[in-house]
This record gives structure tokens, sequence and C-alpha cells, in this order.
């Protein structure tokens, strides 16, 4: 619930899935692929989406970058541990990956919308 809370003014749901409301210029590819995830794993818990994690290809589209970027970034998140691959080839954030998001992405995107 609390972190459902946090990203009210970030994320919304709606009947078409969800949506990011922060320009993509504001955040960082990893911020965002983050951001994301965390959104489909609220979505799925409150029943609001289907599932909790997403293709590279549709993580490409959200991101509006190339498959080379978004392969390089999620790489770097799944070795950092916040993201894992699952059986059949998508991506879901971890719960190392929830809570890192919750306690730093958040709050450092909540700084940069004040800008």
């Amino acid at each position: 619930q609390k972190l459902a809370k946090d990203l009210n003014g970030i994320v919304a749901f709606s009947r078409d899935g969800t949506c990011l409301l922060v320009p993509k210029n504001k955040l960082t590819d990893n911020e965002a692929i983050l951001v994301w995830l965390v959104a489909y794993y609220i979505g799925r818990e409150l029943g609001l989406v289907g599932g909790d994690s997403l293709s590279k290809e549709e993580l490409q589209t959200k991101l509006g970058k190339s498959g080379k970027i978004t392969s390089t970034r999620l790489g770097e998140l799944v070795k950092d541990e916040l993201v894992a691959k699952t059986a059949d080839d998508c991506f879901k954030i971890t719960t190392f990956g929830v809570i890192q998001t919750q306690k730093d992405v958040i709050p450092k995107i909540r700084s940069k919308m004040t800008v």
C-alpha cells in the first residue's frame, strides 16, 4: 500500500493499462525501467494488470530506445539483482528491486519533478 502511495503522481493506472506520468527526459533509462516494472508489480497485486513482467520489446517501446540500449540497461539491472529474467524471456522486478526503487529511485524522481 505504501509503495502504491509512493508512486502516486508518477504512475497512473487505467483500463488501458499503466501510464508513466513523468516525462521521459526527466528519467534515466534504468529509473524508467524500474518504475515500469514496479508499476506492473503493483498493478498485478491490485488486479489492474494481467501480469507483473514485460518483454524486452515492450520495455523498448515504453522507453523509446533501441533494442541494444534496452538490452544493455536490462543486463545492468539483472546483474545488480534489481530485475530478474523470467522463464518466458520477460523481465520482472525482484523484491530487492522493489525495495531499492522505493528507497532510492522514487525519492530521486520526486526531487526531479519539483525542479
